[in-house]
């Protein structure tokens, strides 16, 4: 499945140099993971003001041996000189105040953080509490979902990285609401993630005493993916959503599971097959076979994103189940096959690894 799509690589430019910012977070250790063993990588420079100077395989033991950079502080000067593409894999509200700088320089930059993903100013500086930096460039920013914007992907410099349960939600609706089969007033989406997606920061609630044999939902009043997610919905729908959003926290690392419910207009639609036609190019959406429902542990350490789709017949309903790994396709792995998609190779170039079990 993975092969579809494949095209002849792009040998007028076969390697670019690539640089990470803020690569001490969970995001930021498997970016460094999948550009290191990416084909068409030369890593040139690795950031962190905190751990300046120490080597990259000192602080990530799984790389030593495969890079011997060392942490640097972040200039833009130096890192447009050294990078053609620069990752940020930074807390929000840290990417935008560099932003003028490095787009001036002319560097492409793909943002992993929220700090480009809504397009209402206003809405940001509500959910993230903070002044936007630059919201003279927010206009320019693309939303790069793949799925979605791939034409837009391909001639953009500034990319905003989708989250990752938004990633999850976003891929789950679309084939109803861009063809219109359902209603839009109702749709619910009940999503849990792994302790990784909390980042890496020290936290009570994250301590493996808090996690452990436990489950539990957050941010039920409002999450900051909200509001994204719901802006990609409007999109495909071409209307203003309601969306009721429940996020929980599983007790793994790594991994979502989102269970979405929504009222079809026409309930004896074949949803299989519309699932199974809408994502039949998309080397990285897996729909399974009818009455087969998709397990985290499937998609752990890849980008795929397996779905499901199942009518429920006693109450006329849908439910659609994804699974993705959120450090993967929720993040790092979707911000490289963006870049895979900015420089014209395969999307699936470095991407290619099988889930590791158990």
């Amino acid at each position: 499945r993975l092969q579809k799509k494949d095209k002849t690589v792009n040998t007028t430019n076969p390697t670019i140099r690539v640089g990470v910012i803020g690569a001490t977070g969970y995001t930021g250790s498997e970016l460094l993971r999948l550009l290191l063993a990416h084909p068409h990588v030369a890593l040139t420079r690795v950031t962190s003001r905190s751990e300046a100077g120490i080597q990259l395989a000192d602080y990530w033991p799984n790389l030593r041996g495969h890079c011997d950079l060392a942490f640097t502080v972040p200039e833009a000067k130096d890192l447009a000189a050294a990078c053609e593409v620069i990752f940020f894999a930074t807390p929000h509200a840290v990417a935008m105040n560099m932003m003028p700088e490095l787009i001036e320089l002319g560097v492409k930059v793909i943002d992993l953080s929220a700090d480009f993903r809504l397009k209402e100013v206003s809405q940001w500086e509500h959910w993230y509490g903070v002044k936007h930096a630059c919201p003279e460039l927010i206009a320019s920013a693309v939303y790069a979902l793949p799925e979605t914007h791939r034409e837009q992907i391909r001639d953009a410099q500034l990319l905003a990285c989708p989250g990752c349960y938004p990633t999850s939600v976003q891929l789950g609706f679309l084939p109803l609401l861009e063809q219109g089969l359902i209603e839009t007033d109702s749709l619910i989406a009940n999503s849990a993630s792994g302790v990784s997606g909390a980042g890496k920061q020290a936290k009570v609630a994250n301590l493996f005493a808090e996690v452990g044999d436990n489950f539990k939902a957050y941010g039920v009043a409002g999450h900051r993916h909200l509001p994204e997610i719901e802006q990609g919905l409007n999109d495909m729908a071409g209307e203003a959503v309601t969306l009721t959003f429940v996020p929980h926290l599983l007790p793994m690392i790594r991994g979502i599971h989102s269970t979405l419910y929504c009222k079809p207009k026409d309930f004896t639609q074949d949803f299989q097959a519309l699932y199974e036609q809408r994502f039949s190019d998309e080397p990285f959406v897996d729909i399974l076979p009818a009455g087969q429902y998709p397990e985290t542990r499937s998609v752990k350490g890849t980008n795929l994103c397996r779905i499901s789709v199942q009518p429920i017949a006693a109450s006329s309903m849908l439910a659609i189940l994804v699974v993705e790994d959120n450090l993967v396709k929720g993040a790092a792995g979707q911000a490289v096959q963006i870049m895979n998609i900015v420089f014209d190779w395969p999307e699936t170039t470095g991407l290619t690894n099988i889930a590791f079990l158990p």
